[in-house]
């Protein structure tokens, strides 16, 4: 059937409103050019989005004939104000933009692990309040996390796991009750930094890959086909379960020790180190230099000793190159690998990216061992990519995902 009136309108509305936000500013004449539509068509709808607030004039284009199909129509970047955080165990980071994802005020909260949950949301809505008022916005329209844990595909919550610290779970409600009229949504912080390389990073040239997360923890982000899959459950990814050889006991239901996580956890990393006698972090032959994050970005928030510590081990390594370094970092692609190899057995998504501290501190050089390791072991052709956006990688995907449900709302749905 036919689409009515109203139904084509808003699907030329959605369709003129995502080539700005994609190409930037455009003339009437070059929103002809790529909707295919007719003269008055183009006309009506810029009438209409300039007149819902949507769209305004912010230039000419630099055409000789001036007149009203040299005007430059762009998207209201004020019309709505974003937050993303990037919750982990030991604090949290935020950055408020506008609705076309430039950057506006950055904070963050380093939460001690002996805080109580009140204290801890406390300190952790403070950072966003701190942020919206240092960005210049009245209210946020949309606020995306990134958190470690399950998300509950039924209800979009964050579920009660063991490990994670209580505030977690408590911090959305509570920015639901300070953020009036705010829409706060949750999503796995691997699942994030997975959207985030699909976008901007590692895998734009993918529709389908697989996300491996290498940090305090494992786990793994499923695309395929460009869609993100969560499982029934919203487990899909926990990687760190896995039975895998190497291990001296299972996993079990409730703890992922002796799967795994045992062998590329941050943990196990910095254990592998000591065995292959690499000097530890911090000492005059074994600091390599702090990591930077990317541009316009606060650094997050440490607490947790091994973390940062597995990540120094694998930098240094890379960094002097020495045969022991080398020795390490073979026996640790040899880990990673054993993971990564399920994973292909049975998805063959053809491209891993290895993110999270570790894979980021790893870089190409740990990717491409990865890489041989994985050849040896699996008949399928798979590339392996380090993190193409660094420590950035979570608050992206958040600041995407918070981007992409305000400009749903705001640029309406067509009629069913």
């Amino acid at each position: 059937m036919p689409a009515s009136p109203s139904t084509a309108r808003a699907l030329n509305d959605r369709l003129a409103l995502r080539l700005l936000q994609q190409q930037g500013p455009l003339t009437a004449g070059q929103l002809k050019q790529l909707t295919g539509l007719s003269r008055p068509t183009v006309a009506d709808l810029v009438d209409r989005l300039t007149a819902a607030g949507l769209i305004t004039v912010v230039g000419e284009s630099g055409e000789q004939r001036r007149g009203p199909n040299a005007r430059l129509y762009g998207i209201v970047a004020g019309r709505a104000h974003l937050a993303a955080l990037d919750v982990r165990t030991e604090g949290v980071l935020v950055l408020v933009s506008d609705l076309l994802g430039r950057v506006l005020a950055e904070a963050s909260a380093p939460i001690g692990g002996d805080t109580g949950t009140g204290p801890a949301v406390e300190q952790a809505v403070a950072a966003v309040e701190r942020a919206v008022k240092e960005g210049g916005a009245d209210r946020l329209h949309t606020v995306g996390i990134g958190a470690p844990g399950l998300i509950d595909p039924a209800t979009g919550d964050l579920r009660d796991s063991a490990g994670l610290p209580a505030w977690h779970r408590s911090l959305v409600a509570a920015l639901q009750d300070r953020l009036p009229g705010a829409g706060v949504t949750v999503e796995n912080e691997t699942n994030l930094a997975a959207l985030a390389e699909q976008r901007e990073g590692a895998a734009r040239d993918r529709d389908t890959f697989v996300l491996l997360w290498l940090g305090h923890g494992v786990g793994a982000a499923v695309v395929l086909d460009g869609v993100l899959r969560r499982g029934a459950s919203g487990g899909t990814g926990e990687i760190g379960f896995l039975p895998v050889p190497g291990t001296s006991a299972l996993p079990s239901a409730t703890d992922c020790d002796g799967g795994f996580h045992s062998l590329a956890g941050a943990a196990a990393v910095v254990s592998l180190a000591a065995q292959c006698g690499l000097p530890a972090p911090g000492t005059a032959d074994g600091e390599a230099g702090g990591e930077a994050d990317g541009p316009g970005v606060v650094r997050a928030a440490r607490g947790t000793a091994d973390e940062p510590e597995a990540a120094r081990v694998v930098r240094g390594a890379v960094a002097r190159g020495s045969a022991a370094d080398e020795r390490f970092l073979r026996a640790l692609a040899d880990r990673i690998a054993v993971g990564a190899a399920s994973v292909v057995a049975v998805l063959d998504p053809g491209c891993v990216v290895l993110g999270g501290e570790v894979g980021r501190a790893g870089g190409a050089v740990l990717a491409g061992l990865v890489g041989e390791r994985l050849r040896r072991m699996s008949p399928l052709a798979t590339e392996v990519r380090a993190s193409g956006l660094g420590g950035t990688a979570v608050l992206r995907g958040a600041l995407l995902t918070a981007r992409e449900r305000a400009q749903d709302e705001l640029f309406g749905s067509p009629e069913r």
